[in-house]
């Protein structure tokens, strides 16, 4: 059965959020199946990463839309 788990890139940062969030649900419920644990650890931390870089690309393009707010001739 293929891995059916999409990568970080496919997913924008609400979806790898939620998806952060259901990890978190389960690590919390103390009912996660121990063979899989590492499994989801590592899952959430490639989420986290994406999630970072998302927002960081944000507040750069941010920052250059602000930064043109500064430049009185727009051409």
């Amino acid at each position: 059965m293929p891995d059916e788990t999409p990568a970080p890139s496919d997913l924008g940062y609400g979806e790898a959020l939620a998806e952060l969030e259901a990890i978190l649900f389960e690590l919390e419920d103390d009912t996660l199946d121990v063979d899989l644990l590492a499994e989801r650890v590592a899952r959430a931390a490639t989420l986290i990463a994406h999630c970072r870089d998302r927002i960081d690309g944000a507040r750069m393009e941010v920052e250059r839309i602000v930064a043109g707010f500064d430049d009185p001739d727009p051409t």
